[in-house]
């Protein structure tokens, strides 16, 4: 009987925290892997929740939301995808933020010498002669849109067009260079510093291409305690140190 009423005891200690806890799904732009997974870390051993992270392209991840994917929050690696799940009505109003911003680049083997400039009409496609230009799908990646633009401002794209190697998301595009399947690539500067296998040859004008923002909402399916607690960590001043470290800004 002593030994029922101690167990009795404990597992009252012990349901209250166990029922604090809980986990809830974040759908996330496959560039952010390291620098969130860093901040779900964190965030697990401090507050008990578990975040369960989702990463692919933003046009994928969007396409599931719009089917019915629960998923808690969304963070989009352009506004035009936050724009379309908004414009379906599958987020809470007044839950958006620009949470972060990214530079683009080109990217070449690590290996490799080339001291490729960009400019205005520079030889892009001269130097990839029959080789592949390794980047996200231009028509509905955010990686890739923004790559496009950059390289129609710059007057090259519609040499470089039928080079590219159009790639899921940005990690593929990445992991294409990486393994020396194509001499250039382009990325997210926080991609390049992720991938020891690559280095940033130049990088983009920021006035060639729009500018690129993280936008995070939290969807209306979410466990709403713990994923507007995990979205405030992630927008909250302590986490600047993290998301720098792994080559991000904030405004």
């Amino acid at each position: 009987m002593q030994a029922a009423r101690l167990l009795l005891a404990l597992a009252l200690c012990v349901l209250p925290a166990a029922a604090r806890a809980e986990d809830f799904t974040v759908f996330a732009a496959a560039s952010l892997k390291e620098a969130l997974d860093a901040q779900a870390k964190a965030f697990e051993a401090a507050k008990g929740h578990k975040a369960a992270i989702s990463y692919a392209g933003s046009n994928a991840l969007a396409k599931q939301i719009e089917a019915g994917a629960p998923a808690a929050l969304f963070i989009s690696a352009d506004v035009d995808w936050v724009d379309y799940v908004e414009r379906k009505q599958l987020i809470v109003p007044g839950s958006r933020v620009n949470l972060l911003r990214n530079d683009l680049v080109l990217i070449a083997p690590a290996a490799s010498a080339t001291a490729l400039r960009i400019a205005p009409g520079f030889a892009l496609a001269a130097e990839l002669g029959a080789n592949r230009l390794a980047m996200a799908n231009p028509e509905a990646v955010p990686a890739g849109k923004y790559g496009k633009a950059s390289l129609t401002a710059l007057g090259v794209w519609d040499a470089v067009a039928p080079k590219v190697a159009s790639a899921e998301n940005v990690r593929a595009a990445l992991a294409l260079v990486s393994r020396g399947e194509a001499p250039f690539g382009i990325v997210y500067r926080t991609d390049a510093m992720a991938d020891k296998g690559v280095r940033i040859v130049d990088t983009f004008p920021a006035n060639t291409h729009p500018a690129i923002v993280y936008p995070l909402v939290m969807l209306k399916n979410a466990k709403a305690d713990p994923a507007r607690e995990f979205a405030t960590w992630l927008a909250a001043p302590e986490a600047r140190a993290t998301w720098e470290r792994y080559g991000f800004r904030r405004d």
